[in-house]
């Protein structure tokens, strides 16, 4: 099992790489832009170009059943499921084959509303709770996967 993390806007690279570690679990941080080191030699951290979804094509193209991906991209989550992976948003939210229809339905409701001008984009502030939510939720899938 590896851990691919949509890294670029990801608020919870850290708690990632501690669960990680505690798991001894292979970590890639896959990003368009620079990132710190990291001296976790479990966790590598992937630059890829700057074209359009270049990030998401590396971790599909890398991702295997039963690796999980940290990202609050749907459309990644969803080409990440087809393959057999897990995947999960950093607030917690643990996307599968029986929701993420509805998600990607939802994406594409919010994406026309707010471009007819009848919602305003803004998204809620990262709190402590999404943190928690988030560790529990990978936690939860780790632990399924290594007793498979």
């Amino acid at each position: 099992m590896i851990l691919y993390v949509d890294g670029d806007a990801c608020p919870v690279k850290d708690e990632v790489v501690r669960v990680a570690e505690r798991h001894s679990l292979q970590v890639y941080i896959v990003s368009n832009q620079g990132q710190r080191g990291r001296r976790d030699p479990h966790v590598q951290g992937i630059l890829v170009g700057p074209e359009f979804d270049a990030a998401d094509n590396w971790i599909v193209d890398h991702i295997a059943s039963n690796d999980v991906v940290i990202t609050s991209d749907i459309q990644l989550a969803a080409r990440c499921l087809k393959k057999g992976a897990k995947a999960l948003n950093p607030t917690g939210k643990i996307f599968s084959d029986a929701n993420i229809g509805d998600a990607l339905a939802m994406r594409e409701l919010s994406s026309y509303l707010r471009e007819a001008g009848e919602i305003k984009g803004s998204n809620l502030a990262f709190s402590k709770k999404d943190r928690s939510q988030f560790l529990q939720s990978l936690d939860t899938i780790i632990q399924k996967n290594i007793k498979k």
